[in-house]
C-alpha cells in the first residue's frame, strides 16, 4: 500500500516525507484555506518536497472550464494530478484530459457505479470516501471491496485511493480491501506509529539500560 498525506501544512508534509513512509499528497482548496496559504504557490512547495503524485483539485463545474483549469493546475509541475469531482461535466472533463495525458484524480466517489465510470473516463485515481459513507450508515470497507473486485475483473488501470481515513482501523481495512493507496491526515499518520506496548516496552529497556550502563 502507498501513503499520501491529506493536509496543506507544509511542516505536516516535511515531517511525513522525512520518516520514509511517504508516497504523495492530496489536498483542496479548503485545506488550503485552512492553512492560510496560497493555492498555486504551496502546490508549487509541496512538489520540492514530495516526488510522487500532488492532487489539487479543480473548482470549475462545467467540463470546459474544468479542462482549462485542469490544464493550469497540471502546468504547476509535472508530478501534479488534477481533483475532479464525479459529476456527468467531470466525466467528460476528465476524458478529455487523460486523452491529453494529464492525469485525474477523481473524487468525491461513493459507490462502485461512480468508480466503474471514473475508470472508464481513464482517470489515473478514484477517491472513495471512507469517512463520509460511514457517517450516513452505509458500510464503507463492503463498498470499497467491491471497487476492488470490479476493478480487478476488468483489469482497470485506475488506482484506488482510500479518503476520508477517519482513525487507524480505516486504513488498516483499506489495506485488507486491497486499496493501492491510503490518503491520512497527519494525526492518524501518527497514530499508527504509536501503541501503548511499544511506549511501555521502550521504557523498559531505557530503565534496564540506566543499571547497567555504569556497571
Amino acid at each position: 500500500m502507498r501513503f499520501f498525506i491529506d493536509t496543506a501544512n507544509i511542516e505536516e508534509i516535511r515531517e511525513a516525507a522525512s520518516w520514509g513512509i511517504l508516497d504523495g499528497v492530496t489536498t483542496n482548496p479548503t485545506l488550503c484555506a485552512k492553512e492560510g496559504c496560497e493555492f498555486r504557490s504551496s502546490i508549487k512547495e509541496i512538489a520540492d518536497i514530495v516526488d510522487g503524485p500532488i492532487s489539487a483539485e479543480a473548482i470549475s463545474m462545467e467540463r470546459d472550464g474544468i479542462v482549462e483549469e485542469a490544464r493550469e493546475i497540471a502546468s504547476i509541475a509535472p508530478n501534479v494530478v488534477v481533483k475532479i469531482p464525479i459529476t456527468e461535466e467531470g466525466l467528460a472533463a476528465t476524458k478529455k484530459l487523460s486523452s491529453e495525458g494529464i492525469k485525474v484524480n477523481m473524487t468525491l466517489v461513493f459507490s462502485v457505479n461512480q468508480a466503474i465510470l471514473a475508470a472508464k473516463v481513464g482517470a489515473a485515481f478514484v477517491s472513495p470516501f471512507l469517512g463520509r459513507l460511514d457517517d450516513i450508515g452505509h458500510d464503507s470497507m463492503a463498498i470499497l471491496y467491491d471497487m476492488v473486485v470490479v476493478y480487478q475483473n476488468y483489469g482497470f488501470d485506475t488506482k484506488i485511493i482510500a479518503a476520508s481515513i477517519r482513525h487507524p482501523l480505516h486504513v488498516t481495512k483499506a489495506a485488507e480491501a486491497g486499496a493501492d493507496i491510503a490518503t491520512v491526515p497527519f494525526k492518524i499518520l501518527k497514530q499508527m506509529v504509536a501503541h501503548p506496548l511499544t511506549d511501555k516496552g521502550i521504557d523498559r529497556f531505557l530503565q534496564d539500560w540506566d543499571k547497567i550502563k555504569n556497571l
